[in-house]
C-alpha cells in the first residue's frame, strides 16, 4: 500500500496565496490514483482559527476514511492554552492520528510536544529550515516522534538539508518526508545514511503532482522491501497502524 503522508486540504482563510486558501483535492485524487498511490494524510491549509480548519478537514476523512488519514493542525502560539482541547477533539471525534505544525505559524513548543507524548501522536513539524531544533526535540521529547518534512526546508536550503541528514542519522526519533525535496543526491544521500527507516513519501499535494513526488522515490532504486518502508510502512508505524 502507498501512502502520500503530507497533502493540505479543506478551506482556507487568508487568501494570500495557495497555502491559505481552499484546497480541492479533485485534481490531486485523479493524479494520484493514476500514480497507484492508496491512501493520503490530510491536514489544512493555514488558517486564522485551527479548530475550524480541522473541522473542516475531518469532514473530508469521514467521507472516505479508507482513503484518508487527518492530522491536526495546530499554531503553538496562537493555540496556547488550548492545544489539548483541540487534540483531544481530533483524536477522540475525528480520529486523527497525528499532529501538525509549522514554522511559518510559530515555533513548535513544550506543550504541542507535551500534547503529542500524552496522545501519543507523531507530530510533523516543517521547521522552515531551523532543523536545529530536531537536537532539542531528540533529547527532551526521546518518546515522541518527528516528522520534519522537506528534508528540512522546502525553501531549498542545501545546508539546512544537508544539517537534518546528520540528526536523522543520530537520533532514533527524528524523521523526514521527500516532498518537494529537488536536490536528489541529498535526498539519496538521506536514505544510504540513516536509512529508508527514517524516510517517508509525501508530495505536498494538492500543489505538487503526487506521481512525479512519488517518481523520485522509485528513482532510488531501492530493494522492495526498503522501498515498501518508504512508500507507507513507515508512516503506518509512526502512527500506530501498523
Amino acid at each position: 500500500m502507498i501512502i502520500d503522508c503530507h497533502c493540505h486540504a479543506g478551506p482556507g482563510d487568508g487568501l494570500s496565496g495557495p497555502w491559505d486558501s481552499d484546497a480541492p483535492l479533485a485534481a490531486y485524487l485523479r493524479r494520484a490514483q493514476a500514480a497507484g498511490i492508496d491512501r493520503s494524510v490530510l491536514f489544512a491549509t493555514f488558517h486564522s482559527d485551527y479548530a475550524i480548519a480541522n473541522h473542516g478537514v475531518a469532514r473530508l476523512v469521514a467521507a472516505d476514511p479508507q482513503r484518508f488519514y487527518g492530522f491536526a493542525f495546530v499554531h503553538a502560539r496562537r493555540d496556547r492554552g488550548r492545544i489539548m482541547d483541540l487534540l483531544r477533539t481530533a483524536v477522540e471525534r475525528y480520529g486523527f492520528v497525528g499532529i501538525k505544525a509549522h514554522r511559518l505559524d510559530a515555533r513548535i513548543s513544550g506543550e504541542v510536544c507535551d500534547a503529542a507524548r500524552f496522545f501519543g501522536l507523531p507530530v510533523l513539524y516543517d521547521p522552515a529550515g531551523e532543523v536545529a531544533v530536531a537536537e532539542l526535540l531528540a533529547q527532551q521529547y526521546r518518546d515522541v516522534n518527528f516528522i520534519l518534512p522537506h528534508l528540512g526546508s522546502f525553501g531549498d536550503d542545501w545546508a539546512a538539508q544537508l544539517a537534518l541528514i546528520d540528526h536523522l542519522v543520530r537520533h532514533a526519533n527524528i524523521y523526514t518526508d521527500s516532498s518537494g525535496v529537488r536536490r536528489f543526491d541529498l535526498l539519496q544521500q538521506a536514505v544510504r545514511r540513516a536509512g529508508p527507516h527514517k524516510v517517508l513519501f509525501g508530495s505536498d499535494g494538492p500543489w505538487l503532482h503526487p506521481g512525479l513526488e512519488l517518481h523520485k522515490i522509485e528513482l532510488l532504486g531501492l530493494p522492495p522491501l526498503d522501498a515498501s518502508l518508504i512508500m507507507g510502512g513507515n508512516f503506518l508505524r509512526l502512527a500506530g497502524l501498523a
